[in-house]
C-alpha cells in the first residue's frame, strides 16, 4: 500500500506518516525504513537532520540517506524492497535533483516523476511525503515558478498512483484517497 502525504511546512505530517509507517511495517512483518532525501547546505538543514533522527529513535526505522537518483537505493546490499519505505520528502528530493552540482537542471521534475513512480512500483510499500508549495498566490521568479510547478506535478502523479493520499493540515490528517 502505497501513501502519499501532503501539507505545509511543519505541520506534523512527518510524526504522522512515521506512525503510518510503523503501523504497516508491523502489520506486515517486513523491515521499516527510512528514507532521507535531504543533502544539508547550513548548520539550519544539519540541526533539522538532527531533531528527525531524535523524533524517530526508537521506532525500529534504519535510516536510507538518498538525495539524488532514488530508484539507486533499491539496489543497495541489505535493502529489501519488500520493506516498509517512508520518504521524506518529495520536495527535498526535487530540489536535489533540480539544483545538482550548482546547475539548474529543466528536466529534473519529469524525470524526478518518474523515478518516484518507479519507486513505488517497485516496493509497493511507500510513504510519501511532500510539502505543499505550490498553492500560494504569490509569483516568484522564473527557476522558482518552475520547481513549485515540478512539485504539483510530481505531488498530482504520486496522488493518482498511491492508494491513500493525505492532506495533513491543522495537526489532522483529510483523507482523499483511501484504501484500508
Amino acid at each position: 500500500m502505497n501513501m502519499f502525504v501532503s501539507g505545509g511546512c511543519k505541520n506534523g505530517k512527518s510524526m504522522f506518516a512515521q506512525q503510518k509507517a510503523q503501523e504497516l511495517a508491523l502489520q506486515k512483518k517486513v523491515p521499516l525504513y527510512y528514507v532521507a532525501t535531504m543533502i544539508p547546505s547550513d548548520d539550519e538543514d544539519n540541526t533539522r537532520i538532527k531533531r528527525h533522527r531524535e523524533e524517530r529513535a526508537g521506532w525500529g526505522f534504519e535510516t536510507l540517506e538518498q538525495g539524488l537518483d532514488i530508484c539507486k537505493l533499491l539496489k543497495r546490499n541489505g535493502v529489501d524492497s519488500n520493506g516498509v519505505f517512508l520518504l521524506d520528502s518529495v520536495t527535498a528530493l526535487l530540489s536535489n535533483e533540480m539544483f545538482a552540482g550548482g546547475k539548474i537542471d529543466f528536466d529534473a521534475g519529469p524525470r524526478t516523476a518518474t523515478d518516484l513512480c518507479k519507486f513505488a512500483k517497485n516496493t509497493g510499500n511507500t510513504i510519501f511525503v511532500s510539502d505543499f508549495l505550490y498553492g500560494e498566490m504569490a509569483m516568484y521568479d522564473e527557476v522558482t515558478e518552475t520547481y513549485r510547478r515540478y512539485l504539483a506535478q510530481i505531488d498530482k502523479k504520486l496522488a493518482e498512483i498511491c492508494e491513500n493520499v493525505v492532506e495533513y493540515s491543522y495537526g489532522m490528517p483529510f483523507f482523499y484517497k483511501e484504501k484500508k
